[in-house]
């Protein structure tokens, strides 16, 4: 009689919990969730690496030095010495600040520099070959962190990545298919190239024998190694040979520069991003100001309604990204205007939900008396509280294809990244004006995004994004989809994303979008570009759950990989 009773309590019980189940949501897809620390970036070995030297006792920026380092030799499409970044950083005391190492323009370089007679720009020389490396920054910044915040030896932080490039890396299905996809831009800016060899495939190993040369001269001779030592030389051979600008006095004179972060709040939460030369925060905050008085978490996410009401903000924030913005030391921003709720109000009241606006309408704001595809991007949390956020790049894939041969390392193209000539678009098909006109020794203007978020005054998430000009509406969507939608941080990098720019006008979907809301979204007059674009942005990010565990988002759309602890 008792086990009859228990097996009907037991059915009864089943039923229940299947009718409820049918009305809870489905159980959100989590990613690797630890306790104390955690690394998420582009590879394994580099992710591995960052945690390793925190296991050791090291704090976050220890572990940016040497996951920075291992991305160089692991990630050679974008990790970079021949490069630049931004890092946003936050201390355990809730202090901020941010790093920025961004390329500049040498000093022989003109505003006209990559015109023709006429008057036209030259679509190659500014994205490959020599004359389209700016001066490099990211050892002066790595340099710089160690200084200011590192607790380990700089040679504990560079040895995992003179034994990687020694011992060699092996390929990945993806790291092969951009490999042979650039064989012929290697060719074009090179004369001939270790990467040349084979016909890469997953599972081979590449070796960096002089690129470890390279690493320990370094370890060796400091900062100076790379901007005044035998680096720097062998660096300026390559570079004018191939025929480009850059002079030794570029090296010798290159300094980094700590900036005050951009920091606003969307409802309750504190946003904390990269000031210019970084276009990142501003825009992300004209984009979330923008929309907040919508409530947007009455649309369903990837609606038609959310697309169009995230679509109009991009617009406007972009257009005046390409007017207003540039090299803070250059140029003079109206920052606190750009982002205040009066003004944003303004720009947002021709915004009508029966119709899209054009961007051949629509200009900047106007504001009285005033007249930046391959990146990479890493988040760390360290077991003492502090955060960061770091996105490095090359620009494009492998940048300008400049190997420095006798170096073992890739050069970037930044100086697409200035406006060549102003209403002309970039790769990214960014269109800039005079603020970003190219000018000696000048920053170029970027779009990465390294982004912290504290919510009522306690970490909350740490994320960013390579992908060009989609870095800044890529990271504000997972920005949305974890305090709007209450996603985990897996899921959220995971949703497929789409990204306007004001110019070209249209809005693009990655291929994996679904396409119900296409035909909808044509009748109010917007334009679908759905084609070539099975990928918009790689971001890796770090939720502090409730429980204050992290959780980390490692993009699949590439090797991306979480290691903590």
């Amino acid at each position: 009689m008792n086990k009859t009773i228990s097996l009907l309590l037991i059915s009864i019980l089943c039923i229940q919990c299947n009718t409820k189940v049918k009305t809870l949501p489905v159980d959100k897809t989590h990613g690797l969730i630890v306790e104390k620390a955690m690394v998420v970036s582009a590879r394994e070995e580099a992710s591995k690496i960052g945690v390793s030297i925190m296991k050791q006792g090291g704090n976050a920026f220890d572990a940016m030095i040497a996951t920075d380092l291992a991305l160089l030799v692991s990630y050679p499409v974008a990790g970079n010495i021949g490069g630049g970044g931004f890092m946003v950083y936050r201390m355990k005391d809730g202090t901020t600040g941010s790093l920025d190492y961004r390329e500049k323009a040498p000093i022989a370089a003109t505003k006209d520099m990559y015109l023709d007679e006429d008057g036209t720009v030259n679509p190659v020389s500014s994205k490959i070959g020599a004359l389209a490396v700016g001066v490099p920054g990211t050892i002066a910044g790595l340099f710089e962190v160690h200084k200011k915040f590192g607790s380990l030896p700089f040679e504990k932080l560079i040895d995992p990545a003179i034994k990687l490039a020694s011992n060699g890396v092996v390929v990945t299905k993806n790291q092969a298919k951009y490999l042979n996809k650039n064989k012929q831009n290697f060719r074009q800016a090179n004369k001939r190239i270790i990467l040349l060899d084979n016909n890469w495939k997953a599972g081979d190993t590449i070796k960096y024998p002089k690129l470890a040369e390279t690493l320990k001269r370094i370890k060796a001779n400091g900062r100076d190694e790379f901007y005044k030592g035998k680096t720097a030389t062998i660096l300026i051979d390559q570079v004018q040979k191939l025929g480009g600008i850059m002079t030794l006095e570029d090296l010798a004179n290159y300094e980094v520069k700590w900036r005050d972060p951009i920091t606003f709040i969307y409802k309750k939460h504190k946003i904390i991003s990269m000031p210019p030369p970084s276009s990142g925060g501003i825009c992300m905050a004209q984009i979330l100001k923008s929309i907040a008085p919508y409530n947007i978490k009455q649309y369903a996410h990837n609606s038609m309604e959310y697309i169009q009401l995230l679509v109009e903000a991009e617009r406007r924030a972009y257009a005046d990204r390409s007017y207003f913005l540039g090299d803070p030391d250059f140029v003079n921003i109206p920052t606190d205007s750009l982002m205040s709720e009066d003004y944003l109000n303004k720009r947002m009241s021709d915004f009508n939900w029966e119709k899209a606006t054009k961007s051949s309408v629509l200009t900047r704001g106007s504001i009285p008396g005033y007249e930046s595809d391959e990146t990479t991007h890493y988040s760390i949390v360290d077991p003492f509280g502090n955060s960061l956020a770091v996105t490095t790049t090359l620009n494009a894939a492998y940048g300008s294809k400049v190997y420095v041969e006798d170096g073992g390392f890739f050069l970037n193209n930044e100086m697409d990244d200035f406006s060549a000539k102003p209403g002309e678009p970039n790769m990214y098909g960014l269109v800039g004006a005079k603020s970003n006109a190219i000018a000696p020794q000048k920053r170029m203007l970027s779009s990465m995004s390294p982004t912290i978020i504290e919510t009522n005054g306690k970490l909350k998430m740490v994320l960013g994004s390579p992908g060009g000009s989609t870095i800044i509406t890529s990271v504000m969507q997972n920005i949305l989809n974890v305090l709007e939608y209450n996603m985990s941080m897996q899921e959220s990098v995971t949703k497929p994303r789409f990204h306007h720019q004001w110019l070209p006008d249209n809005i693009k979907f990655e291929t994996s979008f679904d396409t119900i809301v296409f035909n909808s979204l044509k009748k109010l007059g917007y334009s679908i570009d759905h084609s070539n674009s099975p990928i918009i942005g790689k971001v890796d990010a770090i939720l502090i759950m409730p429980d204050g565990k992290l959780e980390g988002g490692a993009d699949p759309r590439g090797d991306d990989t979480a290691v903590g602890f």
